[in-house]
């Protein structure tokens, strides 16, 4: 696969020779993102550096009916960023401007390619900071939290992405430049803006990004519960919430996980417990510490055998490095894993876990357990062996009833990481072919060739499974994870 030759001076022409690529090692770099699912060469692959650059190559890319898609950082985990035979990638990462901070509106204007943690860090002296937290956020882009509606540990208290989005400027699939939402809440008019946060690449390409800032808190506890199962860990949790208490981040962290953290970063959890909990609290100084110690005597209650509190600002930043570099630690003890994203009430997570430990005994494989307990976004890692075929069969299948549990509890195939590739046969299991037509005519309205990143989200006709009627739910019937 490469570039048709007038197609590709027409490209060189718009930026230069080294900026349009289509050579062996650059395809082969491009052909998947983090979740390495059904890797695919595109075209070619181009990168451009500012607005006029992006709405040529669109244009020439429109004319020509090629299909192409937006590409950050590559972290995402449900194939969103993978290309479709023939697709040509807009890497987007060179969009890494910072255009103005606005801290009497709190807000900051930032290109699709800054990275995540790069906002809170140029903002953090001025008492502010960027609340959407991912795991990846020391690499992730803004533009690809956009696209996924990304959350992470500390959105339990203030929300997932769309809540942070102000508003962006957006290339349409012809090349139209449009502006949505503004510097400030309310615009007028539908909300355009929400509706475009979260579609995954399928509507535009952003290239500018207000973002809300929030202030930092006068103060923050973080307490680490310690137990001996990972049902009275949950439990913990639901009762917390009960109570009225909306912690910042509560998150939830395995026996299995322990082990492979402590192998790399050494946090000081005990091997020996089942399950550890961070709970994190942030607000005004005034009332925070009767919060705190209320949130422990639950803990407690729940049976805690020890309930921990971050001494100082590096304890904090230790628990914190084990939380979110869990999901590479675990390279030290599996060569492959196969994380999963589902959303089940928090009332149903000791019996979902329960039923995720009952699966990975039915198929002999290990699952780690390490997610965001306090909103109920599990995050399942099925350990397996991607040079066995049997092993990936199996780790499909596993994942497959993992997200089937999920949407017959009423919760939904994905939280964060998006549908992508991955959980697209799986749409009908939960939305009726209704839902699913009005989905796509929605997507049709800002992008209706269907040449931006085509074949996401929506099942593939023929392979579709069955569909939700009415209350009854039907086993889905998805392929094997490659």
């Amino acid at each position: 696969m490469a570039f048709d030759p007038k197609i590709k001076n027409d490209l060189i022409k718009i930026l230069d020779e080294d900026r349009v690529k289509d050579d062996r090692v650059t395809l082969y770099t491009y052909r998947s993102d983090a979740l390495i699912l059904h890797p695919t060469m595109p075209m070619g692959v181009v990168f451009p550096e500012n607005r006029e650059e992006l709405v040529a190559i669109v244009k020439l890319l429109h004319a020509n009916q090629i299909t192409f898609l937006p590409r950050g950082a590559g972290t995402g985990l449900s194939g969103g960023a993978i290309p479709k035979e023939g697709s040509v990638i807009i890497e987007m990462f060179r969009f890494r401007q910072i255009y103005d901070i606005d801290f009497a509106n709190r807000s900051i204007t930032v290109g699709p390619g800054v990275v995540n943690i790069k906002i809170t860090e140029h903002v953090k002296e001025n008492g502010y900071c960027f609340v959407p937290d991912p795991s990846s956020q020391k690499a992730c882009t803004v533009g690809g939290n956009v696209a996924e509606n990304s959350g992470g540990p500390h959105t339990l208290k203030y929300g997932v992405t769309v809540n942070h989005i102000l508003g962006i400027e957006v290339v349409l699939p012809d090349g139209e430049v449009v502006e949505l939402g503004g510097k400030q809440w309310g615009a007028p008019g539908p909300d355009l803006l929400g509706l475009f946060v979260g579609s995954e690449g399928t509507f535009g390409i952003v290239t500018k990004i207000t973002c809300r800032l929030t202030p930092l808190p006068e103060k923050v506890i973080t307490l680490l519960g310690i137990f001996p199962s990972v049902r009275d860990a949950c439990s913990a949790v639901s009762n917390t919430i009960r109570e009225g208490i909306i912690p910042a981040a509560m998150e939830l962290i395995d026996n299995v996980v322990i082990q492979a953290v402590e192998k790399t970063i050494a946090p000081g959890f005990p091997l020996d417990a089942e399950a550890v909990l961070v709970v994190e609290l942030e607000d005004m100084k005034d009332g925070i510490e009767e919060e705190a110690s209320r949130v422990q005597a639950i803990l407690n209650e729940n049976n805690a055998t020890e309930v921990r509190r971050a001494k100082n600002e590096e304890e904090r930043a230790l628990i914190w490095k084990a939380r979110k570099e869990a999901f590479g630690a675990l390279g030290t003890i599996s060569p492959s894993y196969y994380v999963q994203d589902g959303v089940i009430p928090r009332s149903a997570l000791p019996d979902v876990l329960g039923q995720i430990s009952d699966i990975a005994q039915k198929y002999n494989l290990t699952i780690a357990n390490v997610f965001h307990a306090g909103d109920g976004n599990l995050h399942p890692l099925i350990l397996y062996n991607s040079k066995i075929p049997e092993e990936i069969e199996k780790a499909d299948k596993a994942g497959i009833e993992i997200l089937d549990i999920c949407v017959s509890l009423g919760g939904s195939l994905s939280g964060e990481h998006g549908i992508g590739l991955e959980k697209q046969e799986l749409m009908g299991t939960l939305y009726s072919s209704e839902d699913l037509s009005n989905m796509e005519w929605v997507r049709s309205f800002f992008n209706p060739q269907n040449l931006l990143n085509p074949g996401k989200i929506f099942p593939t006709p023929g392979k579709c499974a069955e569909t939700k009627m009415g209350p009854q739910i039907v086993q889905s019937k998805s392929g094997v994870v490659a």
